[in-house]
């Protein structure tokens, strides 16, 4: 158990409303708009940033994009460490993502296998014509290389510190901690 005094908040509700927005925007600015974007949110909160995002884009653009769910659980190369991981539902917009331009979804960016998992999934699924990575926290020591293209706060942390973030839709509360 992790006492209260070895967790710092690093990121409170207003700093993630910002760090999406300004997130949103890079996209856009990334893609030259709207068309041809697909985001889709690797489960449990990547789909809720994703969702989120997707509403920014709409509010931003006029436009609305795609979004949708990548589960990758069968696609990781841990499992033999962590049998109990439940799969989710994946679940692609209508339109697919063969020619588009994919926005993979993430909360925490750290060792790169989530990623990497996902982008065997989405080989599985078509063929996009682009692959970017949006994260909201980038907190280092990758395995893989694997580098975020938008990315809400950079975070530097120890391998032994455990970054968590808390979304209202899935928690009840909305910060990101640090916890020693």
């Amino acid at each position: 158990m992790v006492s209260p005094d070895s967790v710092r908040t690093v990121m409170h509700a207003a700093d993630i409303a910002r760090a999406l927005t300004r997130v949103s925007h890079e996209i856009l600015e990334s893609n030259k708009g709207a068309d041809g974007l697909v985001l889709l949110g690797i489960p449990t909160r990547g789909v809720t940033l994703a969702e989120r995002i997707g509403a920014l884009l709409a509010e931003i653009a006029g436009a609305s994009v795609p979004v949708g769910a990548l589960d990758v659980t069968m696609y990781r190369d841990d499992l033999h460490r962590n049998p109990t991981r439940t799969p989710r539902p994946t679940s692609i917009p209508a339109g697919g993502i063969d020619g588009k331009t994919v926005v993979l979804v993430d909360d925490v960016l750290f060792s790169g296998r989530s990623i990497r998992a996902a982008l065997d999934a989405l080989g599985d699924i078509g063929r996009p014509a682009a692959v970017r990575l949006a994260i909201l926290v980038d907190r280092g020591h990758r395995e893989l290389p694997i580098r975020p293209d938008f990315v809400g706060k950079n975070l530097p942390s120890a391998r032994s510190e455990r970054v968590n973030v808390h979304l209202a839709e899935n928690d009840g509360i909305e910060e990101v901690t640090i916890a020693s």
